[in-house]
């Protein structure tokens, strides 16, 4: 994750230009050997680090969204004592780090988990279904008026929001990373105000 400062180790390693190549082509469209070949070694010998290709999208699928929720759960316990309204701003900033440095990840979840094994999807479902539910009660302190389920839609809505990263063009085209930031801060906290009855 973008929060890591120390050297990443080789199945992270693996996992990250598998992210990238299962993005750019398709999970079908790529080999062992060529994910071998972008970490320097053969492509037999990713399997002394994992199974097969199944093994390591299930591990990027199922590790994001375990590594989402233990992030905000982390979060939500450093802000013990803070207002609500400092929670959700950490919230947001939390998933815009993930938006912005991990997109081949959110182009590989929309493109291929249906390709994961039953128990796997259900994990990553469940997963990410105790992320919302985390949001939810913080949008609902910081907008007490929001009905549970419009809390809900509204957390979702924001997340489609900030997944569309992958859609805003290449690196070079776009504003440094701290304006995009700075811009995606302000819309997801402008959609949530949106979102309450007070705001009409």
């Amino acid at each position: 994750m973008a929060t890591r400062t120390d050297a990443p180790t080789r199945r992270e390693q693996i996992l990250k230009e598998a992210a990238r190549l299962f993005a750019e082509r398709g999970f079908h469209g790529v080999g062992v050997d060529e994910i071998g070949a972008a970490v320097g070694i053969s492509g037999p010998g990713l399997y002394r680090h994992f199974a097969g290709k199944d093994a390591m999208l299930a591990e990027l699928l199922v590790g994001i969204s375990g590594q989402l929720l233990t992030g905000a759960k982390r979060r939500l316990a450093e802000a013990d004592g803070v207002p609500a309204e400092a929670v959700l701003d950490s919230l947001i900033e939390g998933h815009i780090d993930f938006a912005l440095d991990d997109r081949p990840l959110i182009t590989l979840h929309d493109r291929e988990l249906d390709r994961l094994r039953d128990s796997d999807r259900k994990l990553v479902r469940q997963l990410q279904r105790q992320y919302v539910e985390l949001w939810v009660e913080v949008v609902r302190k910081v907008y007490p008026e929001l009905t549970e389920p419009t809390a809900r839609s509204a957390v979702h809505s924001v997340f489609g929001l900030l997944n569309s990263t992958p859609h805003l063009g290449r690196p070079g085209v776009l504003p440094g990373r701290g304006v995009t930031a700075e811009l995606l801060h302000r819309m997801a906290r402008g959609a949530f105000g949106a979102a309450s009855p007070a705001a009409g």
